[in-house]
C-alpha cells in the first residue's frame, strides 16, 4: 500500500509499542526458541501511515543473522508488515532472516509463506515449556481457539533458492 513509511523504532515510541504490545503479544516479553526476550530492548521499526503509527518489528541481528522478534501491523491486510519486513530486508541485504511464530498463528504462517519465508523446524511442546519455565501468561489457546503448544520457524535466507 502506497503511503506507509518505515522508520527507527525511537525512545518517544516505547510507550506506543508497549501498549501494542500488551494488546497483541501479551507484553513486551517474548518467549521463543527456550529464552525470555525483551524485545523493547531491540532495534526496531515503526510503519506509520499518514502520520500515524500503524506497525511495529523488533529485531535481533547478530552473528551474521538475523531474527524478527516481533511483528505487529494494527490494521492487517494493508501492506504494513510487508513494509516492515521489506525495510527489514534492504537494511540486512543477504542476512538470513529467521522468525519462530506459534501453531496456532495461521495468519503469521501465511503472510511468512507468501513473503517467501520457509518453514525449517517444528518444536512440539516448545510452547508448553515455555509457559511452564518462561512466561505462564501465555494463553492456552489462539487463533480460532486453536491449541498454542508448538513454536514453527521460517526462514528467508537469500542465499538459498
Amino acid at each position: 500500500m502506497s503511503g506507509i513509511t518505515v522508520r527507527d523504532l525511537a525512545e518517544g515510541d516505547l510507550e506506543w509499542a508497549a501498549s501494542v504490545l500488551d494488546a497483541e503479544l501479551a507484553g513486551r516479553w517474548q518467549a521463543r526458541r527456550g529464552e525470555l526476550v525483551d524485545v523493547l530492548a531491540l532495534p526496531g521499526l515503526v510503519a506509520e501511515l499518514e502520520g500515524r503509527r500503524v506497525g511495529l518489528l523488533a529485531y535481533r541481528l547478530e552473528n551474521a543473522s538475523c531474527e524478527i522478534e516481533a511483528l505487529i501491523a494494527t490494521t492487517p491486510g494493508m501492506g504494513i508488515g510487508t513494509a516492515l519486513v521489506g525495510e527489514l530486508r534492504r537494511r540486512t541485504g543477504d542476512v538470513p532472516i529467521r522468525v519462530v511464530t506459534t501453531n496456532d498463528n495461521l495468519p503469521a504462517r501465511a503472510f511468512y509463506e507468501r513473503h517467501g519465508f520457509r518453514l525449517v523446524a517444528v518444536r512440539p511442546g516448545a510452547v508448553d515449556e515455555a509457559r511452564r519455565a518462561l512466561k505462564p501468561t501465555i494463553g492456552l489457546l489462539g487463533h480460532a481457539g486453536v491449541p498454542i503448544r508448538d513454536e514453527l520457524e521460517f526462514l528467508d535466507d537469500p542465499g538459498v533458492s
